[in-house]
């Protein structure tokens, strides 16, 4: 496995990110009410764009591979598609009809409607009205009763899944008519009006569920939450129970995003500042491996301006301590201050810290985002990318491990 590209976009958090459809580009929002556009040159990431029309703190991208169309959602209760033109990227306006901020967004997979959660305990599914020459949307309420965390589309293009403040992860309908046809049968339905409850799962001890995805084949859904679980739900049919629901508590701190890389891997990443690889099928899950191996890696210790890659010598050599070290206060009750390593370096509640006090990973605070970035011949995940509050972009290599 080759060792992970780090790209510092950044000196403060990244609260969106979104790649263009050939990878080259990446939609960015460096905490604040804009959103900039970098193309890739060589080793850089160079600026090309500001999108500038919100008036509050840019809080999620979405970039449609197709119709190469950009949306954003903000604080300000606004969402706007951006169009790109030969005079540059023109917004269009989104009726959204919430009264808080919004949170997360996402095109669908045909690309012809979009989903925007907030914190109005309320989705707003939005379509494009030719007649005015704007996005209209339909709200999904009942039975959210809480701020919509995360979201993330079927594959079917018709079904939602929604993670939420209250402690649960949904699975709703977001079939509009004259836009969806009709979808075929799967294992969370086949009778699907507009916000039906196609599932409702609980995170084990109650904590936020920070994110939702569902599995390429859209018959597993898997959740993490703010009490350090991950969580994978095999459905059976509609109404009845699931097929298996397994909960993985893990001592780590929590894990705020996560990805499927095929239907028996996915990779979780959050406060731990590491990339985690879970696999396993509907008998069981376990945590296998940290995609920061610190045998591998490359330091993200080193400067370098916005744009540039980070390489260099140093943190990421004990990732496998701080790994090790969650692993033995699983399976043994370990929880105490483990220290020793090279120059000095401690591991305190699972996060591994150089004499410098620097952490020994490559990403050097709270992961935010996981999601796949590269693809190999047979359609298999063959990089995924991360990006967090530290300002980095850091692509992974995970080929042979799915």
């Amino acid at each position: 496995m080759s060792a992970p590209e780090a790209f510092q976009l950044s000196l403060g958090p990244l609260t969106g990110v979104a790649f263009g459809p050939d990878r080259t580009e990446v939609a960015i929002s460096p905490n604040n009410n804009e959103a900039q556009i970098y193309k890739k040159n060589g080793d850089t990431w160079d600026l090309q764009h500001t999108l500038a029309e919100h008036d509050k703190l840019i809080t999620a991208i979405s970039w449609a591979p197709q119709t190469n169309r950009i949306v954003t959602c903000s604080q300000d209760r606004n969402a706007y598609v951006w169009t790109q033109t030969p005079q540059g990227w023109k917004p269009a306006l989104v009726l959204l009809r919430i009264n808080r901020a919004a949170t997360c967004v996402k095109w669908s997979p045909k690309e012809d409607k979009f989903a925007v959660g907030s914190g109005a305990r309320t989705i707003a599914v939005c379509s494009f009205d030719e007649e005015n020459n704007w996005w209209v949307s339909k709200h999904v309420k009942k039975p959210l009763r809480s701020t919509v965390l995360s979201i993330d589309w079927h594959p079917n293009n018709v079904l939602l899944a929604a993670g939420t403040a209250e402690s649960k992860a949904y699975v709703v309908s977001a079939f509009i008519k004259n836009i969806d046809s009709k979808p075929a049968p799967t294992v969370w339905g086949d009778k699907l009006p507009f916000g039906t409850i196609c599932g409702e799962f609980n995170s084990p001890t109650g904590g936020w569920v920070h994110d939702v995805a569902f599995s390429p084949s859209g018959d597993i859904l898997g959740f993490v939450a703010h009490d350090s679980s991950v969580n994978i739900v095999y459905p059976s049919s509609p109404g009845s129970p699931p097929q298996a629901f397994i909960s993985i508590r893990t001592p780590s701190l929590p894990y705020l995003s996560l990805t499927f890389t095929s239907e028996s891997t996915l990779i979780a990443a959050g406060h731990d500042c590491q990339p985690v690889l879970f696999s396993g099928d509907s008998s069981g899950w376990s945590l296998s491996s940290s995609l920061d191996d610190p045998a591998n890696s490359k330091s993200a210790s080193g400067g370098g301006g916005s744009g540039r890659v980070v390489s260099g010598s140093g943190p990421g050599r004990l990732n496998n301590a701080a790994f090790g070290f969650f692993k033995d206060a699983d399976t043994r009750g370990q929880t105490n201050r483990a220290s020793g390593g090279a120059g000095g370096s401690t591991v305190t509640g699972g996060v591994a810290v150089g004499a410098d006090g620097m952490l020994l990973t490559v990403h050097q605070n709270s992961i935010t985002l996981v999601e796949p970035y590269e693809w190999d011949a047979n359609g298999g995940v063959g990089k995924v990318v991360t990006a967090g509050k530290d300002g980095r972009l850091v692509v992974w290599d995970v080929a042979g491990k799915r």
